[in-house]
């Protein structure tokens, strides 16, 4: 096995990441970590710590190269009620199909599995990265004037937020896309001066 010194840390944490995704971190041992990276435990555990200590690692990897991007793509686009329709088919997409369909969302997965607090510190970023990115689609929702007058905002992004939680853990579970997407577009016409009227 490659001494300790001699591998790519990134490629193993990115190994170790894909693990604790499809399997959790409870049902993930240490054996099963060095049979994936081809590491040996001492150069693991060198390298990394103990398996908590990797698995935050992972978590933090996860956040900055998965999430974070589709965050800040969400806040950046300036279509407000479109773009969290677009934001939501996309996460149905990537839970759905491809090759990590049926994993769920790393971060998702790990509120179901009594979080350390340095995992939850990192739960909680993750949290309020996407309840910002809603937050800042319903501001030009609400300049493009297609929110309820009576809507409570704060309220709404954090509604979302579950609801891209939700999307998470029930794909996971084997929900069908067709449903999640019934539920996502209730949800968004609740938002609307249209849904307000009927």
């Amino acid at each position: 096995m490659p001494d300790v010194k001699h591998f790519d840390a990134d490629e193993t944490l990115a190994k170790a990441e894909l693990l604790f995704w499809r399997q959790g971190v409870t049902a993930t041992g240490i054996q099963d970590i060095v049979s994936a990276t081809g590491l040996s435990r001492s150069s693991l555990y060198n390298a990394f710590g103990s398996k908590q200590e990797l698995h935050i690692a992972a978590l933090q990897r996860y956040l900055d190269r998965r999430s974070q991007p589709m965050f800040d793509r969400l806040a950046s686009d300036d279509g407000g009620l479109p773009a969290i329709a677009d934001f939501f088919d996309r996460l149905i997409r990537l839970r759905c199909t491809g090759r990590h369909a049926r994993w769920g969302c790393l971060i998702s997965n790990a509120h179901t599995e009594r979080p350390s607090d340095s995992a939850r510190a990192l739960l909680d970023q993750h949290h309020a990265g996407l309840r910002a990115a809603f937050a800042a689609a319903l501001d030009v929702a609400r300049r493009n004037g297609d929110l309820r007058p009576d809507l409570d905002q704060a309220g709404a992004a954090e509604m979302l937020t579950l609801l891209a939680y939700g999307v998470n853990l029930r794909s996971r579970s084997g929900t069908p896309p067709e449903d999640l997407e019934a539920g996502i577009e209730t949800c968004l016409h609740t938002l609307t001066s249209a849904g307000l009227e009927e």
